[in-house]
């Protein structure tokens, strides 16, 4: 390698070495900061019981979350209907759903005042009462039911669909067709998904927040949150911290040690595998696919039948200064996010797989920190010379670019290796460098991508509900906090009108930054 060629390789990977400092510094510094509090050296009995139940409810969501998926994700490689596509799309949906939102959604068909509850009175049915354990398995199943059903598909999509045929003339039985063919996908795929969303569920804060709360249902982030917000307590805070990063740590390595690490954002196309399957296993597909839509998309249309009226009855000051706050953050923290993706992609595709594995396993440790211990790391950092709730929007801003920088580095490093590979040895020999070969080489491989990264940040920025609570002082507000704010003061009337807004943000958000990542020719 020449020395020209070496200096340009290193000012390529500069920013992402960067990058990764910062990361580095972020996670371990919050943990350093932590241990400088923490020295009472044992857990209280209070303590104990919130990490007993957040690794309950996490093993329980995700226990069912992903034997209700198997039979949801087959009906849907089974069956052909219309609309399908447009399902299998709105899977994703819960994903960038603000959780806040989905919670007000839920308690629309599941609440005391709920659908569910007006058609069990009349039958003399007790009032079902979701707060507590079981609504937060609910609304753990509705986001992670979709996330695992993707990933299944996935699954599917990557066996031949010429194994199906051979099967089906081979006059197989449906119970061994399943057996050989389909069970060492599922071997393959569940652990992995199964990890993957106990750990979303150990840093679930937002829902936990709505519908747990009191000594049988806090987990380790709300009891963080109780110890910082309302008894000041640093040592406790630091204490269940340290515990959290020790879980979703291990979790996180055994998840991508399981995990085969997909490029996120690309559409699926599953086999077909229609042949050999009967009437009786048609009618069970129906049946699933009816109740799982059901169950998903309820809560979304009721949103929007009570947010429509909510709005009619008008809103008050704090909403339209909360929407700007939202949207300011929203998108600064999306142009950080992706910014700081794309200079740790440049840097990961420029190196040797094996080295490049390294590296972006290092950027994916953010998935064992949760926003929620960088949040408290940062706030005993900070105490000591200034008022954390002075640095609220800052600090938002920057943990939410981190909590989406795992999702957009996988969604920009196989397009960069890709092109790398592909026209990097033409580039090369052509001397391409700077700014020419970003615009000739670079961009139009990653423009798709890096919209996708762009609208998923912005969109899970925008329903962000976790580190704002614990930085925000009074008077500022994002529209999230505006609405859970409402919601407590059972003004659900206005926060369904500001969970409409909340929600069609967050989605036009997406859309947008994704949409615009589509136009125009891409590379081939």
């Amino acid at each position: 390698m020449s020395l020209k060629a070496g200096r340009n390789n290193f000012s390529a990977a500069l920013p992402g070495i960067g990058v990764l400092a910062l990361v580095l510094l972020l996670t371990f510094g919050s943990v350093a900061a932590l241990l400088t509090v923490e020295r009472s050296g044992g857990l209280t009995r209070f303590d104990w019981a919130a990490i007993r139940f957040t690794l309950l409810q996490s093993l329980l969501s995700a226990t069912i979350s992903a034997a209700l998926a198997v039979p949801l994700a087959r009906a849907l490689v089974r069956r052909r209907f219309p609309g399908r596509s447009l399902a299998i799309t709105l899977l994703g949906a819960p994903f960038i759903l603000p959780v806040i939102v989905a919670v007000l959604g839920l308690l629309a068909i599941w609440g005391r005042g709920g659908v569910v509850n007006d058609l069990l009175v009349p039958l003399g049915l007790p009032r079902l009462d979701i707060y507590g354990l079981p609504g937060i398995l609910l609304a753990h199943v509705f986001f992670n039911l979709p996330l695992v059903t993707r990933l299944l598909l996935q699954g599917w999509a990557a066996i031949p669909e010429t194994q199906f045929r051979l099967a089906a003339g081979l006059g197989l039985t449906p119970l061994a067709r399943f057996r050989i063919i389909e069970m060492p996908m599922l071997r393959a795929v569940l652990p992995g998904a199964f990890l993957l969303v106990f750990l979303l569920c150990m840093t679930s804060f937002a829902t936990v927040l709505a519908l747990g709360g009191g000594p049988k249902a806090t987990t380790v982030e709300l009891a963080i949150y109780q110890a910082l917000r309302f008894e000041f307590d640093l040592g406790q805070a630091a204490r269940l911290a340290l515990v959290q990063f020790a879980i979703c740590g291990g979790v996180a390595v055994l998840a991508l040690s399981l995990t085969r690490l997909q490029p996120v954002g690309g559409s699926i196309t599953a086999p077909d595998i229609r042949a050999g399957t009967n009437h009786r296993q048609r009618f069970v597909d129906g049946l699933i696919l009816c109740a799982m839509l059901a169950f998903l998309l309820a809560p979304l249309v009721l949103i929007a039948w009570n947010g429509v009226w909510g709005l009619t009855g008008g809103m008050t000051s704090g909403f339209a200064p909360a929407v700007a706050t939202s949207l300011a953050v929203a998108l600064g923290s999306a142009f950080v996010s992706t910014a700081m993706a794309l200079a740790l992609a440049v840097w990961v595709a420029g190196l040797s797989r094996t080295r490049g594995i390294v590296v972006e396993g290092l950027g994916l440790l953010l998935l064992a920190a949760s926003p929620f211990v960088m949040g408290t790391g940062l706030f005993i950092l900070l105490n000591p010379f200034a008022s954390p709730f002075a640095f609220a929007l800052p600090i938002t801003g920057l943990l939410n670019a981190m909590a989406a920088l795992p999702f957009a580095l996988r969604a920009l490093v196989p397009a960069l290796r890709q092109a790398e590979a592909r026209f990097g040895p033409l580039a090369a020999s052509l001397d391409l460098t700077g700014w020419a070969r970003l615009r000739l080489v670079t961009w139009p491989a990653i423009r798709r991508p890096a919209g996708f990264a762009l609208g998923l940040a912005a969109a899970l920025s925008m329903g962000d509900l976790g580190v704002i609570t614990l930085f925000a002082p009074p008077g500022v507000e994002t529209l999230p906090l505006y609405m859970y704010r409402l919601m407590g003061a059972y003004r659900m009337e206005e926060a369904a009108g500001a969970a409409l807004v909340l929600m069609a943000l967050s989605l036009l958000l997406f859309w947008v930054f994704d949409r615009g990542g589509r136009l125009g020719p891409a590379l081939r």
